[in-house]
């Protein structure tokens, strides 16, 4: 078979990297939106650098992005032409929730996603939402601690009740936390954690994790329970890790890796921690906060499907001395097979199929491709015109190989949403440069610029590509 009828083409976003309007419609401060671009940017994504409030010493991308809460419509009807099945958007909390304890939501923030779903629906796309997308309200960090505090999953059940109650039979298809591992690389940009002097930083991060599971499963019983026809996925980082050479050592090595990266997801689809995160975290010494009524909700309420952004593999040596270079905040073991793009993000379609294989193999769930993309300089033309051929490259490829998935090994794969379908504020390093879209937006790294939406090459390459179900993946 190939790409089955009913498959989800579309594109991907995040509130926090394109919707801006930050301080409209009573919408509170989130994390997401003191993250500077610039030379702070890492160390305040790591939570060794306090940054609770904006000051005026930095710039602050996430609160223009490229302006989606007032060009929405225009850039849903150029998804439509597209031919978008489906979009992959997230809610911003604090636009429901300002502070995020209240008892009541935020009407006028609820009423902008009504308009934002009304418009998908106009075009027949379907909206798969991200309910916390790294955005977490700065009022719990302040008061809370972030995600440490187990407080946070009584708000997030607050958040999903009125979301799954207010968007019953308009939205179907729904992620709980965006790559939930990343908890463990950038704590404070993914969970709102900052860091004491002296605190036990291991120990926060997989509490914090804990308690981001149970909010999870909680999510999946209630949103199961208001509309039966929900579906509720898990959402990982992935991206195979190889053992560098053949030494048991370094093979061994890769194995942790893929462990620490798939931990979370084994408890969101299976149901428990598995017996290598619990002898870990005896030898780590990490005492986590877990009670029987956390084991009973995780059992009996895992993810109807398993989704993942894969952007390139890893690779993993006991050898101190060889080469590392960038991936999505891992660090990783340069790959001597695989070319790499100008952020050192090294391309492999092959390691998607074998991505897709190893988690079809290990959980047997639907999976869902979230978010794939190549950040990349796009120079326009004088009239904002890009041809970006490196950026269709890497998407026929990608496409090729879960295409091989599919028809050669079997894999369930519901869909596929590119990063990210126009250009917006990277999360890494808060560049407009970098950019993934299909859609070229007139805006430097420094917010100059008209937010003038233009169609790249791929833009039309895309369209044929869904037209054809993935068969025509050739040049224009």
């Amino acid at each position: 078979m190939s790409f089955p009828k009913e498959f989800l083409w579309g594109g991907a976003t995040a509130a926090n990297q394109c919707e801006g309007g930050y301080q409209e419609g009573n919408r509170g401060l989130a994390n997401v939106d003191v993250i500077p671009a610039g030379k702070d940017r890492m160390d305040i994504c790591l939570g060794k650098k306090q940054m609770l409030e904006p000051d005026k010493e930095h710039d602050y991308p996430a609160m223009q992005g490229i302006d989606m809460y007032h060009h929405y419509k225009e850039d849903i009807a150029m998804f439509a032409e597209m031919g978008f099945k489906v979009f992959r958007l997230s809610i911003a909390w604090s636009r429901i929730f300002p502070k995020g304890d209240e008892l009541e939501p935020n009407e006028e923030g609820l009423k902008f996603y009504d308009d934002i779903f009304k418009e998908c629906l106009k075009y027949g796309i379907e909206p798969l939402v991200t309910i916390t997308h790294f955005d977490c309200p700065m009022h719990l960090i302040k008061e809370y601690g972030g995600w440490k505090n187990r407080k946070l999953i009584d708000f997030y059940e607050r958040l999903v009740r009125v979301l799954f109650t207010r968007y019953k039979g308009i939205v179907k298809y729904w992620i709980t936390f965006n790559e939930i591992n990343m908890i463990l690389h950038l704590p404070f940009m993914a969970a709102g954690l900052v860091f004491e002097e002296g605190e036990n930083q291991k120990q926060a991060k997989y509490q914090a994790a804990h308690n981001e599971l149970v909010a999870s499963a909680m999510a999946v019983r209630i949103g199961h329970e208001i509309d039966k026809d929900n579906q509720i996925g898990c959402m990982l980082a992935a991206g195979k890790t190889y053992a560098y050479s053949c030494d048991p050592k370094d093979v061994f090595k890769a194995m942790e890796k893929d462990r620490e990266n798939y931990l979370f997801i084994d408890v969101q689809a299976r149901g428990e921690y598995p017996a290598y995160a619990k002898k870990m975290f005896e030898k780590e010494q990490i005492k986590i906060d877990i009670t029987d009524a956390d084991e009973k909700l995780l059992k009996e309420n895992t993810a109807d499907f398993v989704s993942f952004s894969y952007y390139s593999s890893r690779c993993a040596s006991t050898d101190p001395e060889i080469d590392t270079t960038a991936g999505n905040a891992f660090a990783t073991v340069r790959n001597p097979y695989l070319k790499a793009s100008e952020w050192g993000w090294q391309i492999d379609p092959l390691g998607l199929r074998i991505t897709m294989n190893e988690l079809y193999d290990r959980y047997q769930k639907p999976l869902f491709i979230v978010e794939n993309g190549l950040g990349a300089v796009d120079e326009p033309d004088e009239n904002g015109y890009v041809e970006d051929d490196y950026r269709i490259e890497y998407h026929r490829e990608h496409i090729k190989a879960m295409k091989a998935a599919i028809e050669e090994d079997g894999v369930e794969l519901m869909g596929y949403t590119s990063w990210g379908r126009i250009d917006l504020v990277s999360a890494g390093t808060g560049e407009m440069k970098k950019r993934y879209g299909y859609v070229y937006v007139d805006r430097d790294n420094e917010g100059n610029g008209t937010l003038k939406r233009t169609p790249k090459d791929s833009f039309y390459w895309y369209k044929k590509a869904i037209a054809s179900d993935g068969e025509d993946l050739s040049d224009n």
